[in-house]
């Protein structure tokens, strides 16, 4: 009989809780505007922050309330952008897609070490031991994938001591821009393939020193550009996305074959 009347005790509460926890659900309810569930249907649901909201729900609610424009959604693209343009009644706007880059070739065996680390898989840790990284170029990537854990989208990953970017899988959130303390990965427009792949400000004759394909800042490609797209800067060659034509001439001139063509 004491098993009997404890189950029908349980029983009694769990029916009281359970009418309680009904009750404080009608008291406590909050009206979500239609608008925004309308929107929220829209988005990718990864809650990226690369719309710089928190989250999808926090965007979503920006949005309905005129608070925020319908194309900050970089995780579902201009075709989010769209219907909820028009569940809003408002012009989309133009989107152009970012992708990540991380401009530095300094993978092992090509960058000099500076020693050996065997430390926690973490960048900022790395850090801690001689200030910049384990390579002699202060200025590479470290490769210990703070990046390609921020990543939601499986775009990133840290092949041979450096992170690479899968251009099919990014949205360029900056999930991993945010990630990096070294400030190396960039967002660039999904339109520029033609890329340098150094950021090293160090000299030539120190470049060659301690990394085997670092800019040295010879200026063959700034010569030989045809749109004046590209220029020394610092030490080291940059693209100005919106001159170049994509036509390789800075590429194929490359002594260190440092500036490459971005795929897919």
């Amino acid at each position: 009989m004491s098993i009997l009347y404890a189950v029908l005790v349980l029983g009694a509460l769990g029916a009281l809780f359970g009418a309680l926890l009904a009750f404080a659900g009608k008291i406590f309810h909050v009206e979500v505007d239609p608008k925004q569930a309308a929107v929220r249907e829209c988005l990718a649901g990864a809650n990226c922050g690369g719309c710089g909201y928190p989250g999808c729900d926090g965007y979503a609610a920006a949005v309905a309330k005129g608070e925020a424009p319908c194309n900050k959604c970089v995780a579902s693209g201009p075709e989010a952008a769209a219907r909820i343009a028009e569940i809003m009644g408002v012009a989309a706007g133009d989107t152009e897609k970012m992708v990540a880059f991380v401009p530095c070739s300094g993978c092992t065996g090509v960058a000099e070490p500076r020693f050996n680390y065997t430390g926690p898989e973490d960048c900022r840790a790395a850090m801690l031991f001689g200030g910049k990284s384990s390579k002699l170029c202060t200025f590479a990537c470290i490769g210990m994938g703070n990046c390609a854990k921020a990543c939601k989208f499986d775009a990133m990953h840290v092949v041979n001591g450096v992170a690479e970017v899968d251009r099919s899988k990014c949205v360029g959130c900056g999930a991993c821009v945010d990630a990096c303390p070294k400030d190396i990965v960039k967002l660039i427009p999904e339109k520029q393939k033609i890329m340098v792949g150094c950021r090293n400000q160090d000299k030539g004759g120190q470049v060659m020193k301690i990394c085997q394909v670092g800019c040295i800042g010879c200026m063959k490609c700034q010569r030989e550009c045809p749109a004046d797209a590209i220029h020394v800067e610092n030490n080291v060659a940059s693209i100005d996305p919106e001159k170049c034509i994509q036509c390789g001439t800075c590429a194929a001139v490359c002594p260190r074959k440092i500036i490459r063509k971005l795929e897919p």
